[in-house]
């Protein structure tokens, strides 16, 4: 006795049996299509997978019912024209999910459908990543002003391997662009959008060719190799290096004042000035302490009054400039309220809470016979030193305060060095860093395998409201030199003096940049690690990657990886000879450090494999008794 089991699974994908009109049909002058398919189908995410090319500025509406796909097209066809409906692998059937692979439907208005295509790759111009779900498109107008007055003439979008294939191509000269459409009228319209473009044209052609497919017998044996004769459609490997320009526009992001002794500006972009700030309800003279980035795209006033920093608004009339329509620099005045995020009777209210709660705890220690203090301990201003232990010959010693510095004494700031059992003074450079008055750094010769002290003296740092810093002191630890390794790239393949290489980690983050010299990079001090490298030709000579600009005609920094990690081990020198382009730019980075991953790809599930042998094991347990 028993239940019947349902039978052998489905894993056959569905195919197309009819569809109106037929597909590569020509002289097509309807907008309703109708796919039918042998059995129930589904389409999944059909906004983001189906590219319908030519573009559509009104989307079309595709769905699927039972066993067909309804593309209804609510734009105006164009006459003598190849439209390609690209699903993709959005298609599978309905019950058992099997994918029916990458499919596409064609049809010409004119009396000819055009049938090559072209395909290639779009990578993030500043690190080689594989952009995902990018629009790319193609020009016969080879006019720059095409690509931001002309919608594209024929579209695709990456996958999550940055690949793209552009179907239904008409011979003739192409340019091809990639763009991250935030407004769907297929045009280079706004700065932020993510883009990519070059001066290179191609005529699409196609060559017979062969694919070479292998026959696994199991994991180990090749059982067969197949050659099947296919068409192969060039270029395939067009690279486009996507990058978003600088958003030079500049206007009034947001105030705040999430500190009560300061408030906040920030900014799209950078001026020359910082905003010229006037009180409406308190004197504004000589009340700040201004902190801004080198840009001025954020700036922080500090107040220096207590007063004013208990007084929960204030009111500031301020004139900063920024960019009109023609995006051109022009004075704005605004009046701006700033309330403390936390008013100053519920901070008032904290700090008795926390006095009582330490008056608490001294009676409990004095009731219990334990030592307690008697005066409330002394606030001190809260210094941030870093790194501190284990530093690199190479190590900057930075100072932060949490507030802008009144006063800094150097003569409190001792260092030292221990030689045998005594430890002796040596010299060091103490200086503010640019970027950040709050912040100072020093700089000593470091010694490999030396052991150092920092000594910090009481009140050697003052900030604006009197607080001192409290005494401290600090070990600073070097390895020796037989703990580190020493690494030498020999660079080829650009004709460029400026050309900056950096040592990666394992999650594509900068160890170590150095500055090639004559075609050599030498990183000395490597930590034994496994490494990766990344090069880029730094044009302005900044000594930081710069992205490019559209309107100026300025591709970004050109970016190149070394496709293999590079193991570094103490007391060795390695050396690695690097061609910088002897690889295509889409076979040049890692995957190890590649985070935008290759989606699964669908594949059927060989579920009659697993029930045959279910069925056979159940047999043989029926039939001899044995249990397996």
């Amino acid at each position: 006795m028993g239940s019947p089991d349902g039978g052998w699974y489905d894993e056959t994908p569905p195919y197309v049996v009819s569809s109106t009109p037929q597909d590569r049909s020509t002289g097509v002058d309807g907008q309703r299509i109708v796919i039918n398919f042998n059995e129930y189908i589904k389409l999944q995410d059909a906004q983001s997978k189906v590219i319908v090319s030519p573009p559509q500025l009104e989307m079309p509406e595709i769905k699927d019912n039972g066993k067909r796909i309804i593309v209804e097209l609510k734009d105006s066809l164009k006459a003598n024209t190849t439209y390609t409906i690209d699903f993709g692998d959005a298609i599978s059937d309905f019950t058992e999910s099997n994918p029916m692979g990458n499919y596409a439907f064609t049809f010409s208005t004119g009396s000819q459908v055009d049938t090559l295509e072209v395909a290639g790759y779009v990578l993030s111009a500043e690190n080689l990543e594989p952009v995902k779900d990018i629009l790319v498109g193609l020009y016969q107008n080879l006019a720059d002003s095409a690509f931001t007055t002309e919608p594209m003439i024929r579209i695709s979008r990456t996958d999550s391997r940055g690949h793209f294939s552009i179907k239904g191509v008409a011979p003739g000269t192409y340019r091809a662009y990639a763009l991250k459409d935030a407004d769907n009228d297929y045009v280079y319209s706004q700065k932020s959008e993510m883009l990519a473009f070059n001066h290179d044209t191609f005529v699409p052609t196609w060559k017979p060719d062969t694919r070479q497919d292998t026959i696994w017998r199991d994991t180990l044996h090749i059982e067969n190799i197949m050659r099947t004769p296919y068409t192969h459609f060039l270029p395939d490997d067009i690279t486009l290096l996507a990058f978003t320009a600088v958003q030079d526009s500049r206007y009034l992001l947001k105030t705040e004042r999430k500190e009560p002794n300061r408030l906040d500006f920030y900014f799209t972009y950078g001026d020359s000035l910082p905003p010229r700030l006037r009180g409406l309800n308190f004197d504004a003279d000589s009340a700040f302490v201004v902190e801004s980035a080198l840009t001025n795209d954020t700036v922080y006033y500090w107040l220096r009054d207590t007063t004013l920093i208990n007084q929960d608004t204030l009111m500031v009339e301020a004139l900063y400039n920024v960019t009109d329509t023609t995006n051109m620099l022009v004075s704005k005045t605004d009046t701006l309220e700033f309330l403390a995020k936390t008013p100053y009777e519920k901070r008032l209210k904290a700090k008795q809470k926390e006095q009582e709660d330490w008056q608490k705890a001294q009676e409990k220690k004095k009731k219990k016979g334990e030592k307690y203090d008697s005066i409330p301990p002394r606030e001190f201003l809260k210094l941030k030193i870093s790194p501190s232990g284990n530093i690199e010959p190479t190590s900057r010693i930075i100072f932060e305060s949490p507030t802008p510095l009144e006063r800094v004494d150097t003569s409190g700031i001792h260092l030292t060095v221990k030689v045998d059992s005594t430890w002796q003074k040596i010299d060091y450079t103490f200086r503010p860093k640019k970027e950040n008055i709050r912040q100072y750094e020093l700089y000593a010769k470091w010694q490999a395998g030396k052991e150092y002290s920092l000594d910090i003296d009481s009140a050697s740092f003052v900030d604006i409201y009197g607080l001192e810093v409290n005494k401290s002191k600090q070990s600073l630890k070097l390895k020796k030199i037989e703990d580190y390794g020493t690494l030498t790239v020999n660079l080829t393949g650009v004709q460029d003096t400026g050309i900056v290489v950096q040592l990666l980690n394992n999650s594509d983050n900068i160890v170590m940049q150095t500055r090639a010299k004559r075609g050599t990079a030498k990183f000395v001090f490597v930590n034994p690690s496994t490494y990766y490298l990344r090069a880029f030709v730094d044009a302005n000579g900044n000594n930081k990657w710069d992205t490019g600009d559209y309107d100026a005609d300025r591709q970004p920094e050109a970016v190149y990886y070394y496709n293999q990690s590079v193991e570094c081990k103490a007391k060795w020198d390695i050396t690695r000879d690097w061609n910088l382009t002897a690889r295509a730019r889409f076979e040049q980075k890692p995957g190890a450090i590649t985070k935008q991953k290759a989606d699964k790809e669908k594949k059927q599930r060989n579920r009659n494999l697993e029930r045959a042998k279910q069925l056979g094991k159940e047999y043989i347990q029926k039939t001899t008794g044995m249990k397996l």
